[in-house]
């Protein structure tokens, strides 16, 4: 799942995102439309890289990235799932665009006084829908992760792990943890990160104001808890955009305009821990969502 943070981030490089300014409609469009299209690889191509040889380097390369970053229209918020292909590195997968169809996680990051620092997104959600049947064996949620679409990549085998949405994040400078991360909230999860990423590269924000900053992520893509053989009627509405009520209604608007359905949330958007090593200092920040129920706490000997 982490490659599709570095996807969105290379598609975002070629957008000078803090002149477009923090929650600004351009700023919220252009990494809405950022995530729609490497949510779209993430569903194509990836899949347990031990049974599945996943493209990673051609869907991380410049001249890939260089030819899915136009499609990226800074008016108009796009409706169709689109897949590039990384094998023949074109934009867009011959047949593959589609208009999608309607349709008890915990976090963690800690860190030590020697440096050592680890994020982690321990989450079983166990299903009970049905029961266990006569045989008396349930099984997580993560199982559900994989489908039973012959030739997809994340198709049920024996031995093989499916495409999840954990995304537990370390963000390394000069070889030493500078970042952690961790999101409960399904396909929610690397959404939110990317919010939290972009709050503290391009806009400089500590933990704690990234932690509680308005947050937007979209439905335009599958659903990772749908096991459905037909892919496509596992993605949610077409042109979704859920965001924070605190961002302003004219943005709101703006976007709007531009084709994105706009949905206000007075809920929080996923739940997000996070935490920063500022190594000149040595002091660690770390923050909770407290919307969320999530904390901060520090131990001293």
């Amino acid at each position: 799942q982490g490659p599709f943070l570095c996807q969105a981030l290379r598609l975002l490089e070629g957008f000078d995102l803090q002149s477009m300014g923090h929650l600004s409609p351009d700023y919220v469009h252009v990494v809405t439309e950022a995530i729609k299209l490497a949510m779209a690889d993430r569903d194509a191509y990836y899949g347990d890289p031990n049974f599945v040889d996943v493209p990673l380097a051609a869907l991380l390369s410049d001249e890939y990235t260089a030819l899915r970053r136009p499609l990226i229209d800074l008016h108009k918020a796009a409706l169709d799932a689109r897949p590039g292909d990384p094998y023949t590195m074109q934009p867009l997968k011959a047949g593959g665009a589609f208009r999608p169809g309607v349709g008890g996680t915990t976090t963690c990051v800690i860190a030590d006084r020697w440096g050592n620092v680890v994020a982690a997104t321990p989450s079983a959600n166990v299903y009970h829908e049905g029961g266990s049947g006569r045989t008396g064996v349930s099984y997580g949620n993560r199982l559900r992760s994989l489908n039973t679409t012959p030739g997809h990549p994340n198709c049920i085998q024996p031995g093989k792990r499916p495409r999840i949405t954990l995304t537990p994040t370390l963000v390394l400078k000069d070889g030493q943890p500078v970042l952690a991360i961790s999101v409960a909230g399904g396909d929610l999860q690397d959404q939110a990160t990317l919010n939290l990423l972009l709050d503290f590269i391009e806009f400089g924000m500590m933990p704690a104001d990234a932690v509680t900053a308005p947050r937007f992520a979209t439905d335009q893509h599958q659903d990772s808890f749908d096991p459905n053989p037909v892919r496509e009627q596992t993605l949610g509405q077409a042109g979704s955009l859920a965001i924070s009520d605190a961002v302003a209604l004219s943005v709101r608007e703006a976007l709007a305009q531009r084709g994105h359905q706009v949905a206000a949330k007075a809920t929080p958007i996923a739940v997000p821990v996070m935490l920063y090593a500022d190594a000149a200092s040595g002091i660690y920040y770390a923050a909770g969502d407290p919307a969320t129920k999530r904390h901060a706490a520090g131990l001293e000997e």
